[in-house]
């Protein structure tokens, strides 16, 4: 198990911010000093002050405007998610479980959902502010997904992928959207409608054949093997909650996009 910061033995006044900021990967005691006196800390809607003491399970900190979750005994898993895994605790039909890739301990729930057929990365936690920050679409946080498709992949397709696809629950936000190879898509999306690329690749006249998602917002790993995890890091958790903060999104270059689909993009 990663070595989280332990928050056992805090004194009845609390500990010192600069202490548990430090803790958590921000910096050095120094550098989280730095922070607390420019004004980027704020506690309880307040902005935080030098040598204040906070108790971790009971005091709301944020920095930047992010919200830091300092409850003890949080974790943070990265899996990769096999076809035939469900993204549920249980099944009913005895199918296999995104929990079971994971260790038992603590209790755990994915963010988000991949369908049964989709590959790849999901993550898995105990914390349940940092999911709702990440699966809530209004916060913008990409997903990347590669789907081989069979059909033709027509420069209207492709504009209209970009664009938007009417579905039966509305128009899907505009995505990007590059080719990869002949038969195959790079897909960017930053809503969670279910099994939303399949449909609006269904919707364009393609048939999505495997579907894997790559990337979760600026997080990718080409590592870990299918139906295994690994930890994440302090970094990545808390540059996920900025960037879901934020609403910053990543540029996909489009490598493969001929100049007559560019053309064609322009005059449409």
């Amino acid at each position: 198990m990663h070595d989280w910061p332990s928050f056992g033995g805090e004194s009845p006044d609390g500990e010192r911010l600069q202490k548990v900021l430090a803790r958590l990967g921000f910096g050095s005691r120094r550098a989280c000093e730095e922070m607390i006196e420019a004004g980027r800390v704020v506690v309880n809607g307040s902005v935080a002050r030098l040598g204040q003491r906070v108790h971790v399970l009971e005091d709301k900190v944020q920095v930047d405007g992010v919200e830091t979750s300092t409850e003890p005994g949080l974790v943070y898993y990265l899996v990769n998610k096999p076809a035939g895994v469900v993204c549920t605790s249980k099944d009913t039909h005895g199918r296999p479980v995104i929990v079971d890739l994971v260790p038992p301990e603590p209790r755990v729930f994915s963010v988000g959902r991949l369908d049964e057929a989709t590959e790849g990365l999901i993550i898995v936690t105990n914390d349940g502010a940092f999911a709702n920050l990440l699966a809530h679409p209004s916060y913008g946080v990409e997903k990347e997904y590669v789907a081989q498709v069979s059909g033709e992949i027509t420069p209207l397709a492709l504009k209209t992928l970009r664009d938007g696809v009417l579905l039966e629950d509305g128009i899907t936000k505009p995505a990007k959207v590059a080719r990869v190879g002949s038969s195959g898509l790079k897909i960017v999306i930053h809503e969670g409608r279910n099994r939303q690329v399949r449909r609006m690749c269904d919707a364009v006249g393609l048939t999505v054949k495997r579907l894997a998602r790559t990337r979760v917002g600026q997080l990718s790993d080409r590592t870990i093997k299918p139906g295994k995890y690994r930890e994440m890091t302090f970094a990545e958790v808390r540059s996920l909650a900025e960037l879901a903060k934020k609403g910053t999104t990543t540029q996909l270059h489009d490598t493969t996009e001929s100049r007559q689909e560019r053309r064609s993009r322009r005059s449409g």
